[in-house]
């Protein structure tokens, strides 16, 4: 029953960002106590988990770049780079317009 709770709520896209690798492991110790699975079964087991948890972490962490990009160009924001950019031309056309003068 354990083990299907863990399986759910990797598939549900907690993943290790709400489940640590010590609680997994706690968890999957109590698989064995209980004898729902061998010691082998549990060291397996837990290299899947974690898999899937870096996979989901992964996910987690493109689909938040991604909404925040989108973000910013609804919010027609100014990336930093492009403000640097242009502060530096702005820089450069002030010195053309002081030495000319």
């Amino acid at each position: 029953m354990l083990k299907d709770v863990l399986k759910k709520s990797l598939a549900l896209g907690f993943g290790l960002a709400v489940t640590s690798k010590e609680q997994l492991e706690k968890a999957v110790e109590e698989l064995v106590k209980r004898g729902e699975m061998t010691k082998s079964e549990s060291q397996e087991f837990l290299k899947e988990l974690m898999k899937k948890g870096e996979s989901t972490s992964n996910e987690l962490e493109t689909l938040i770049n991604r909404k925040i990009n989108n973000m910013i160009e609804r919010l027609e924001l100014v990336k930093k780079s492009e403000m640097e950019r242009l502060e530096k031309r702005i820089e450069e056309l002030e010195k053309r317009l002081n030495g000319g003068q």
